[in-house]
């Protein structure tokens, strides 16, 4: 009987993926493809698949399901067991707001959302600022009717990265700040690399074509996926069996394209890898978007931005771009492309004052949540922190408060995720290489499929199984720990900086 709600259960999640990556489709091909005229009907189409997905799963009928597989939850195996548990806390989580405040949140967002774009075209921070006043206090509302133990950004940082706190936070960046800036200050002493020949002319054509093959060097499955163009790359999955990223191309910016093919290729390889056999199911589904990010970084900057990758496919770009690449040797390609130097914009950034751009967002937004901040004096405060951290000024409030757009979709405790990912990946990585032996060798050969397989067998095939931090401690044997990150940047970029006397 129970095994027969059980089968009830996942037949109700399964009908509810269908609408929802039906959605999701269209949501593609308005990135993708769609025409001008297109987008206020496609707005209509997708919240209407999202609402009957919504009601599916917020429905009274699925809460007594839920309940009554709880109550005889010894008496399912661990996988199913599990499946439940996830299901049950998304539903109590969802069913905390009311159909007002629902209806509420939608409309700011949109109208947050168009305020961005508007303000962004009129180079205008006070039409966007005046749109986020609203969503932030509403984003306020949505941690007390959430709850939490401590800290009221935690409610929020809990869609995004469940069962992380704010305190862990702090810790963690305290690490970014009492060690990393140290170290990239004591870069930024040290003559600069040149990069120049990055920023030659690439053709369009041979840049698709070079990001196609390096898809297909890391392992991207072209039968279960394809890429396109966007205006911002991205990686969106309907199954494990088709999985899509995007890609950007600048005629001349090389590495525009390259790193946004292998860190959409990063995140696309984690979704093909998720079992099939749990569609629709939480562990059919990524753990948390640190550890989603974890798998882009790791490949688009442990391997992709490593000189025994390079050293495997440097032939392959010359073939390529031979004329852009002549005076060039891989050596000086590998420094080229890991130059350190700060920068306004956090999409543009190296990876290490990557996580200064996000230690400042996460220090804004905690503020804004805890009310130490208000949104009239945001614009001021993110300028301050620039310079603190990174000794820019701001000049334009395109490139300053207005950069991203998560704020204005109210997505308040995403940017951690980022770092958590870098972070994650470190330590990861370290540990593929103590598990695979000769790995860098391999590597160097142009062979990463023993690290695929890695990933694949570590974290992939568990989907939800087990929590972020349960996963990071059933591979390495500890938890989430910075030491690895810095372990990695000091011994990569002193060999680039310090010991080679640049």
């Amino acid at each position: 009987m129970l095994q027969e709600k059980y089968q009830n259960y996942t037949d109700q999640l399964q009908k509810l993926a269908d609408i929802e990556y039906a959605a999701a489709v269209l949501e593609w091909d308005k990135e993708v493809n769609l025409p001008k005229k297109g987008g206020q009907i496609r707005a209509r189409q997708t919240a209407t698949l999202y609402g009957m997905a919504h009601e599916i799963f917020t429905s009274s009928k699925f809460k007594d399901l839920l309940e009554e597989l709880n109550q005889g939850a010894d008496r399912l195996d661990e996988k199913q067991k599990r499946n439940v548990e996830e299901s049950h806390r998304t539903w109590l989580r969802k069913n905390k707001f009311n159909k007002e405040f629902v209806i509420k949140r939608s409309k700011l967002v949109s109208e947050g959302y168009h305020a961005w774009k508007a303000a962004k075209e009129e180079n205008n921070a006070s039409k966007f600022l005046e749109a986020l006043k609203p969503l932030v206090e509403l984003k306020r509302e949505e941690a007390e009717i959430l709850g939490y133990q401590e800290h009221p950004y935690d409610a929020l940082l809990e869609e995004f990265e469940p069962g992380y706190t704010t305190a862990q936070l702090d810790t963690l960046f305290k690490d970014v700040k009492t060690q990393l800036i140290d170290f990239v200050q004591q870069i930024r002493q040290k003559p600069k690399v040149n990069n120049d020949f990055l920023k030659q002319h690439f053709p369009h054509q041979k840049q698709w074509d070079f990001g196609i093959e390096i898809l297909r060097q890391i392992g991207y499955d072209f039968d279960a996926g394809r890429q396109d163009i966007s205006d911002h790359p991205f990686t969106i999955n309907f199954s494990p069996s088709d999985v899509r990223v995007t890609t950007r191309i600048d005629e001349n910016n090389f590495g525009s394209m390259t790193w946004s093919c292998i860190h959409e290729g990063g995140h696309a390889l984690y979704e093909q890898g998720l079992p099939s056999e749990q569609y629709g199911l939480p562990l059919g589904q990524f753990v948390s978007l640190g550890i989603h990010e974890s798998q882009s970084r790791l490949w688009e900057n442990n391997v992709g931005r490593s000189l025994p990758f390079w050293e495997a496919h440097y032939d392959l770009a010359k073939t390529y771009f031979p004329e852009q690449l002549k005076e060039v040797d891989a050596q000086a390609f590998y420094k080229g492309i890991n130059k350190i130097q700060p920068s306004l914009i956090r999409v543009e950034s190296d990876e290490l004052h990557y996580h200064f751009h996000i230690l400042i967002r996460f220090e804004l937004e905690k503020a804004l949540i805890e009310g130490s901040l208000e949104v009239e004096d945001l614009e001021i405060a993110w300028n301050e922190k620039y310079k603190q951290y990174l000794d820019l000024d701001i000049n334009n409030p395109t490139d300053g408060v207005m950069q991203d757009i998560h704020w204005a979709l109210g997505s308040f405790g995403y940017f951690p995720t980022y770092s958590l990912g870098s972070f994650y990946a470190a330590q990861f990585f370290e540990q593929a290489k103590k598990d695979i032996p000769h790995l860098i060798t391999q590597i160097k050969n142009g062979d990463t499929s023993s690290l695929l397989e890695w990933l694949r067998n570590n974290i992939h095939q568990h989907g939800k199984m087990y929590s972020a931090d349960e996963l990071c401690r059933r591979i390495t044997g500890e938890s989430l720990n910075f030491k690895y990150f810095m372990d990695y940047a000091k011994k990569k970029y002193s060999s680039i900086y310090f010991e080679q006397g640049l």
